[in-house]
């Protein structure tokens, strides 16, 4: 079940990179305005996803279902309204609640099966996310540049959300109603010591989060513009950025899920330094090849910031908690995903795409330095760093 929620969330998230061009130009925006538009996702996600986590602690996963299909209606209906600069934002911030309560709905399942079965699932739900980014992005290539209606592709996007909903919702009947004791488990939820006690480590997770968070949607959402302003690419081509990052994403989630030995430390500060170099590649050249080949190495730097730290930060918080918990790591991460690209809007509009660029650098590179040391300053026990020194996935390995 984490694995359709996944697919269909990387899918609306490939649709809409690919499809930034398009909607600028057909609300006649400046990068400038379309960076201010991009803040009202997060106008609508922040405030969705508290509530998202508590009603998955109250009511199980079916939640799920609802908020998949509240994304694919509300992706269809910015497509077809977004005209001008106040239609796209307020069709934004309904998307950005949608999109961010979806996102902590999906993230709170695969933390429960992965709590279950000891296996790296949310490492592997993220690079079904990533691959289904890949179709999303080619599929919305080629349409846009066969002059199709920029809405068709979010269109087939709600018949996906439609079809995992439906299968969602089979398999939480098999289970037991959490909804029939949902009170005592919300206040077990808020109230446990135990989620008390994890509590700053959740928050510098996803303080650590927002950075990897901010340097992977910078790329997704702004590869495609970068790749027709700069490299020049043709219609058909542009699609090929989000898709290239997203592929190279894909790969290094299920090639790290694999490893049976590996210590998060390395991982995290690794992966940052790696970001940080393929995007400073990205911004020194305007040649196609070596700006897929940057947002490629790009992308396998990105690829294991978000799974590694949520792992470690929510491995020990009880299952009657693990949607607070993930709320509170997924809401603070959440927030450098949509900064990302607003981030690159201001500093294009300063500087150019390829100061720009260098900027989404500078992030990588902090979190390199910061991620281990900050970790364990906030560690709440021996046994976590023990965890946190065995794997990423939030458990020891064999």
């Amino acid at each position: 079940m984490p694995y359709a929620g996944f697919a269909v969330f990387g899918a609306f998230w490939g649709v809409w990179g690919a499809s930034v061009p398009v909607i600028r130009d057909q609300a006649g925006l400046t990068d400038g305005q379309l960076g201010t538009a991009l803040l009202f996702i997060a106008a609508g996600a922040l405030p969705a996803m508290p509530l998202a986590g508590r009603a998955v602690d109250r009511w199980g996963h079916r939640v799920t279902a609802i908020t998949l299909t509240s994304l694919g209606v509300a992706g269809i209906a910015v497509a077809v309204t977004a005209r001008d600069l106040p239609a796209l934002c307020v069709g934004l911030a309904v998307l950005g609640a949608s999109s961010g309560a979806a996102d902590v709905t999906i993230n709170a399942a695969a933390g429960s099966v992965e709590r279950a079965n000891g296996r790296p699932v949310i490492t592997r739900a993220h690079g079904f996310f990533s691959l289904a980014v890949v179709a999303a992005s080619l599929v919305t290539g080629l349409l846009n540049a066969a002059g199709l209606p920029v809405a068709m592709p979010y269109v087939l996007i709600m018949l996906a959300a439609g079809a995992a909903s439906a299968a969602i919702v089979t398999g939480d009947r098999t289970q037991a109603d959490p909804g029939r004791h949902g009170h005592a488990r919300t206040v077990t939820a808020y109230s446990r010591p135990g989620l008390r006690a994890h509590l700053p480590l959740l928050l510098v997770a996803g303080g650590l989060g927002a950075l990897g968070f901010a340097v992977e949607n910078a790329h997704q959402s702004w590869s495609a513009v970068y790749l027709a302003d700069t490299v020049h690419a043709g219609p058909a081509l542009v699609g090929a950025g989000p898709a290239v990052f997203a592929l190279a994403v894909s790969l290094t989630r299920f090639a790290i899920s694999a490893v049976k030995t590996r210590r998060a430390w390395i991982v995290l500060t690794a992966g940052a330094a790696i970001s940080a170099a393929g995007t400073s590649l990205v911004a020194l050249t305007a040649s196609l090849p070596l700006a897929l080949l940057g947002l490629a190495l790009a992308a396998v730097g990105t690829a294991v910031l978000f799974p590694t730290v949520l792992g470690l930060a929510t491995a020990n918080v009880p299952d009657a908690a693990r949607g607070a918990a993930t709320s509170v790591v997924s809401t603070l991460a959440y927030l450098g995903y949509l900064a990302g690209p607003v981030y690159v809007g201001h500093w294009a509009q300063a500087s150019g795409l390829p100061g720009a660029m260098l900027a989404v650098a500078a992030l990588a590179a902090a979190l390199a330095l910061l991620a281990w040391p900050a970790l364990r300053a906030v560690a709440p026990s021996p046994a976590w760093r023990a965890t946190a020194e065995a794997g990423a996935t939030g458990r020891p390995h064999a």
